[in-house]
């Protein structure tokens, strides 16, 4: 198998990983959604978001530091170096999941008081165990990546998930019909990712065991604990000089997220009441933040593809390679994010109405769930500036963009209450993209759509108008069936109009032409091919 087969290959099986891991974390997400009700929705708001932030903390972006270490060196025909450093990462990574367990354990009131939700503690506290577990995982996974082998990486995402779903909805179903209060329920439901870790960890343990034994026969060892050729300080300080600028970078929307959880009550609690802060950081937690996590999973994996490509353009000074890369990511980003945010924030009535307990919610929903077209344009723009050696740059930019996020939430907080908070999530977005922008703009020249963008904008209001339109007969339809069912079939319809709009106007105003067809990725080419048909000339 070729390089580029093999990178794909591996590509596709980590994206196919992400996208299975995202549809069952909002599997989880929608039952218990109904089961916990406000107080217990908040809860787990609160301990998922702190939860994900101090695990993208405690991995310190090791794996993907990790991986790149572990290539080279096997590359070079040197597997006892390899086989030290991920020893060293191994220790590192025991010792951090029992350090921040236990701070976590330990601080869980001080931080759900400081939220204003000292319901959560509970929640917390159940959650903490799966640190201790988690950053040993994502080492083991960037080892194996960094051997090529992501299948294993990929399956064990897939059975935590499994793992953690199934305890998480039998738990919190469990303690529902025990007529447990939302907090223990909530609880319950965290208690599901201890669950996960330690599947996760059983599929590792199992690969690691597999790859053991074959090291073992070519007389290497997998992990290499005496060798002293190489100190674990020099390891570790080449990991941390890597990892700290591409972690800071990867920390945007956890920190994002954070920040919301953390200020969204302190700073509506006075303006509004305390029930209705609570619903409001619930529904910003267990609704809006899984549907807007659908649109960018497709940048995910495009993200991920795009490094060592433009790594290996900007190696060779290749220019126009560079050029055609970026260019390409950029508007494929674009023109395949754009349609799934708009469909999902203009019919956020009627994908709210189907899927939860309640009506409410939508217009949060939807201004989340719009603001996620900059995170995807972010993602992408990041992932050029690490492929281009420029991981600091990117860092700077998230740093800035995280404090416009906080400022801008403070001031609009007062002035648009929940939405002011929101909203600023899509600015800050905006923010880091257009600063990585200029700064690709510095090294190369790009264009994402050029004078096609007035046709562009027209597609996208032509689609946003169908879709809040036909959100609205679902509206009219609930009067005269059960509105679950009116919405169901609202949802249906922007599901099939509305992408077959997009894709003709698309084509027909040519913000997609014939000629370049041939540059756009194989599955885009192949539901673009017969639509050009209707180009003429």
């Amino acid at each position: 198998m070729s390089k580029k087969e093999s990178f794909v290959k591996g590509t596709l099986i980590l994206a196919a990983a992400a996208l299975v891991a995202r549809v069952l974390g909002l599997v989880q997400r929608v039952p218990l959604e109904h089961m916990l009700g406000s107080v217990g929705n908040a809860s787990f708001t609160v301990a998922n978001t702190l939860y994900l932030m101090l695990l993208t903390v405690a991995t310190a972006g090791i794996p993907s530091t990790l991986s790149k270490m572990i290539s080279e060196r096997y590359a070079l025909d040197r597997p006892e170096e390899a086989g030290r450093i991920y020893y060293a990462a191994l220790l590192f990574s025991g010792m951090m999941g029992v350090v921040i367990t236990v701070l976590l354990y330990v601080f869980a009131p001080w931080y759900a008081n400081l939220v204003k939700q000292p319901e959560a503690v509970l929640a917390i506290r159940a959650l903490a165990p799966a640190l201790i577990l988690f950053p040993t995982i994502a080492m083991m996974r960037g080892y194996f990546q960094g051997r090529n082998m992501m299948a294993v990486g990929g399956v064990s995402q897939v059975i935590e998930q499994i793992a953690r779903v199934f305890t998480a909805l039998l738990l919190a179903y469990i303690l529902l019909q025990l007529g447990q209060p939302g907090e223990i329920i909530a609880a319950g439901a965290t208690f599901g990712g201890v669950l996960g870790s330690i599947g996760a960890f059983a599929i590792m343990m199992f690969a690691s065991i597999k790859l053991s034994k074959k090291e073992r026969k070519l007389g290497r060892t997998l992990i290499n604990r005496h060798d002293q050729t190489i100190p674990l300080s020099r390891i570790y300080g080449d990991i941390f000089k890597l990892s700290i600028p591409i972690v800071l970078t990867a920390m945007a929307v956890p920190a994002i997220y954070f920040i919301d959880t953390t200020i969204l009550k302190p700073l509506l609690v006075g303006k509004v009441s305390d029930a209705l802060a609570t619903m409001q950081l619930g529904i910003l937690g267990s609704r809006a933040q899984s549907i807007a996590g659908i649109p960018p999973i497709l940048a995910i994996a495009l993200s991920t593809s795009l490094i060592p490509v433009i790594s290996a353009a900007f190696a060779r000074k290749d220019t126009q390679h560079l050029q055609q890369q970026v260019t390409l990511a950029m508007r494929v980003a674009t023109l395949t994010g754009m349609p799934l945010v708009l469909a999902l924030g203009c019919a956020a009535y009627a994908v709210n109405g189907m899927i939860f307990s309640t009506q409410d919610g939508a217009g949060i929903i939807a201004v989340l769930t719009l603001g996620t077209i900059f995170q995807i344009t972010m993602m992408v723009s990041n992932s050029m500036l690490l492929g281009m050696n420029l991981a600091r740059r990117s860092m700077v930019h998230v740093g800035i963009g995280l404090v416009v996020k906080l400022v801008g939430s403070i001031i609009l907080a007062s002035l648009l209450g929940v939405y002011g908070i929101i909203a600023m999530t899509g600015v800050c977005f905006l923010v880091i993209t257009m600063l990585n922008l200029r700064t690709l703009r510095s090294i190369v020249t790009f264009s994402v759509l050029g004078k096609r963008w007035p046709a562009f904008i027209v597609t996208c209001l032509v689609i946003a108008a169908a879709s809040f339109g036909l959100s609205e007969v679902g509206i009219w339809m609930s009067q005269y069936m059960h509105p679950r069912l009116a919405f169901f079939l609202a949802c249906c319809a922007v599901g099939v109009i509305v992408p077959s709009i997009y894709l003709l106007l698309l084509v027909i105003l040519r913000v997609i032409r014939r000629d370049e067809l041939g540059s756009y990725p194989r599955p885009l080419q192949k539901v673009l091919r017969p639509l050009m048909r209707l180009q003429r000339g």
